[in-house]
């Protein structure tokens, strides 16, 4: 989506999901702060500097909002549901007509058996595919 992001991921026992969070903005942000073909990139940059004000921590340009809302995937089902709802989320945003069009979705890996932009790992689950959307 234009404005947040939804993500599948995964911690090695020996990993803490907030470490990779914090290393996955981190990273995200100095790629972002550099990208000079931006056609948008004055307003991005005048917005990331405006809201870097308001925090102690940031020096120059904020990108991410603090913090994140990880939802635990119990089982397949639920994990199911989650990528259905995530291949979804364009098309209810009115983005799109349909989930595999999105640019930067998973979803023509899943509904076309087809590479999209992104490098996914497909998820070895039961996938009901196009129409089974959760609402």
């Amino acid at each position: 989506m234009t404005n947040h992001l939804h993500l599948i991921v995964a911690a090695k026992p020996s990993y803490k999901l907030s470490d990779i969070i914090r290393d996955f903005k981190k990273f995200t942000n100095k790629r972002i702060i550099e990208q000079e073909s931006e056609s948008r990139r004055d307003w991005m940059m005048y917005r990331f500097q405006y809201h870097a004000k308001f925090s102690n921590r940031i020096k120059d340009y904020k990108v991410w909002q603090d913090g994140y809302h990880p939802i635990e995937c119990y089982d397949l089902k639920m994990l199911s549901q989650k990528l259905d709802y995530i291949h979804h989320n364009p098309v209810r945003a009115g983005v799109v007509s349909q989930p595999e069009y999105y640019l930067y979705s998973s979803a023509v890996n899943y509904y076309k058996g087809e590479k999209g932009l992104l490098d996914v790992m497909l998820l070895d689950v039961h996938y009901a595919g196009a129409g089974n959307s959760i609402g």
